[in-house]
């Protein structure tokens, strides 16, 4: 269990801060926003439907809503929520999760409102015929038909995803999605973890028999590296694990993760992109992976059974968010985003701007320190 603390004085002018530049880009905005280029949002294409971000953005009004009580903010949430609903006639991405948990469930969690639990079903249904009984995981990218290569590839990132299918179980009382959410667990765990606590970011399988094939990458430096905001999703990703299902082995996971990446941290806690980069200490750093790891350690803090470790996990935590608000928000610059110096993707040349989910986790983090008691 979290210890009980007084939240830092900072923390209360960061999110008055958050919360204006949410106001501001609400509006302006008139699609998703995705990431920052010379400090003006990129939007995502209208048909693209939020593409796989959108819910960070949904997300971010309802925790703008949860800190000021202000109904606008709600309202501005269920319009933008609905813009994701033709996501649930595509079944070709893992990121349901991200999209219908942030932009659905927390509305639900924050207002009462039960009509917002319909599409995370529904999403949680899709996500739940994704997953490969011979291999035991969900298949990340790509239709239920796509070539081999992508029908048996899992990444890093569906730990995220894995939430709505526990919730989705808790609310039919139906064990098979917990039980899909838990299988695909075991695997990440068997099989992006390795001895010395890192993770690939990809893993790939043969789609006929279910075999492990090999370790890879598509935004980490190489298939032998550890991609930085891979691991903080696992971080995160395990703590929700053993949350949902008090299987200690999930708990073990999310410790571990957290003892191979601590140590490489440089001085400011912000990780460089990856962990193994031979740039290092003249690389990039993506302050979205900082913040996933915060609210990820937050969440860990807040189901680790021993009370030292908790201990830690929330000074850690709150040690990376000082370290974000003080350097790396764009407070004085006027760019669009909350958090500057997030690297997308390294390998496509995607470096170096704002980033919606980084901005995300960012308040999300700050809304667990502020009000403890929401259901986050």
């Amino acid at each position: 269990m979290t210890p009980h603390i007084t939240p830092p004085s900072w923390i209360d002018d960061a999110l008055e801060f958050c919360i204006t530049k949410t106001r501001d880009n609400l509006a302006t905005l008139t699609s998703f926003p995705e990431r920052t280029e010379d400090g003006k949002w990129i939007q995502t294409k209208p048909d693209q439907h939020g593409w796989w971000v959108g819910g960070h953005w949904v997300g971010l009004l309802w925790l703008a809503y949860a800190a000021t009580g202000d109904e606008t903010l709600a309202a501005s949430a269920c319009d933008w929520g609905k813009r994701l609903l033709p996501q649930l006639n595509d079944q070709a991405d893992h990121d349901l999760g991200f999209l219908f948990e942030l932009g659905f469930i927390l509305g639900s969690n924050l207002t009462g409102d039960e009509s917002l639990k319909s599409p995370a079903l529904q999403a949680a249904s899709i996500l739940s015929r994704r997953f490969n009984p011979r291999g035991q995981f969900i298949q990340a990218w790509g239709a239920l038909d796509a070539t081999p290569e992508l029908r048996g590839r899992t990444i890093m990132d569906t730990m995220m995803n894995l939430d709505l299918l526990f919730w989705a179980s808790k609310e039919t009382g139906d064990a098979h999605y917990a039980e899909i959410a838990t299988a695909h667990a075991r695997t990440t765990l068997t099989h992006h973890l390795r001895p010395d606590g890192s993770t690939s970011h990809v893993c790939d399988f043969d789609l006929e028999t279910g075999a492990f094939i090999k370790q890879d990458t598509h935004q980490g430096m190489s298939g032998t590296s550890c991609w930085s905001r891979g691991q903080a999703w696992g971080v995160y990703g395990f703590a929700d694990c053993y949350r949902a299902t008090g299987d200690p082995i999930f708990l073990n996971a999310s410790r571990r993760l957290m003892v191979y990446l601590w140590p490489r941290l440089p001085a400011d806690l912000i990780p460089f992109w990856d962990y193994d980069s031979p740039l290092i200490p003249n690389d990039v750093r993506d302050s979205s992976a900082a913040s996933v790891l915060a609210s990820g350690l937050l969440s860990l803090a807040s189901t680790e059974n021993d009370p030292n470790l908790a201990s830690i996990w929330q000074n850690r935590a709150i040690s990376i968010l000082e370290s974000l608000w003080k350097n790396y928000t764009s407070r004085d610059t006027g760019e669009a985003s909350l958090l500057l110096h997030g690297t997308r993707s390294k390998p496509h040349n995607l470096m170096d701007h704002g980033l919606i989910y980084g901005d995300y986790y960012f308040v999300e983090a700050l809304m667990r320190l502020a009000k403890p008691t929401l259901n986050l």
